[in-house]
């Protein structure tokens, strides 16, 4: 087991995001999450990285609590940040570095590699995602598609147990969009990866698929069951999908 929600809350100040989700994500698990615009998808990818903790309940990593205390722990925190990768919607909000190499080789830095090593995984990164070109240049003056491959491989230099993706295709054009899709497969085999996303081509890859609705579950299912949900929710999709374009 990698993940385990128990009656997981957590409430801005403004309303409540989520409300009693319960729910178990088992290793190498690929599950997709749907629902419309604050249901509570990014909120809940935010509490599985550790970025913000339960108002109520409990969300676990390997059978250890995620808490405040918990990640102040080295050991655990260092275990925890190479193991779990989160991959923000909008790249802009994580990349920070003043080169391309700068941002894929910070992660390794965080964790005390040796500089042969770090010099080895970027290289690795930069060649897998056909970035090499781009290492010199800052990556705020990248195009939306070429800032997608920097933070995927950011994220992955690690080579962590979990990638967590929150809209991987969102706000990108039609050829980038196809390029990330021709990845997703490879980039999620033998990992769990939990990810957000209203595209069916991707939603077909998840062994299971959970629907938030006003911060709880309120369908889960798997292959089987993708017919019967694109029926049922075909509206949110379209509205979703037209408000990337």
């Amino acid at each position: 087991m990698i993940f385990e929600a128990r009656s997981l809350s957590f409430r801005y100040a403004e309303a409540e995001a989520l409300a009693g989700v319960s729910f178990v994500v088992e290793e190498r698990q690929r599950v997709a999450l749907l629902g419309a615009n604050g249901s509570g998808k990014s909120t809940l990818l935010r509490l599985l990285d550790g970025l913000c903790f339960a108002s109520a309940g409990s969300i676990s990593f390997q059978g250890r609590e995620l808490t405040e205390e918990a990640l102040a722990e080295e050991e655990f925190a260092r275990r925890f940040r190479r193991s779990v990768a989160l991959v923000f919607q909008n790249p802009d909000v994580q990349l920070f570095n003043p080169t391309v190499y700068d941002e894929i080789a910070f992660a390794p830095l965080q964790m005390n590699m040796p500089k042969e090593e770090i010099q080895a995984a970027v290289g690795s990164m930069l060649d897998r995602f056909g970035i090499a070109h781009l290492k010199d240049r800052a990556p705020h003056r990248l195009s939306g598609g070429e800032k997608k491959r920097v933070a995927l491989a950011s994220a992955l230099v690690l080579d962590p147990e979990v990638l967590i993706l929150d809209e991987p295709t969102a706000a990108l054009d039609a050829r980038s969009e196809f390029e990330v899709f021709q990845r997703f497969a490879e980039l999620t085999a033998g990992k769990m990866a939990l990810f957000i996303s209203h595209r069916f081509s991707t939603v077909r890859m998840a062994d299971r698929i959970v629907v938030l609705e006003k911060g709880q579950i309120v369908e889960e299912g798997n292959h089987d069951s993708l017919t019967r949900l694109r029926g049922r929710y075909a509206e949110m999709f379209e509205m979703q999908a037209a408000s990337y374009r």
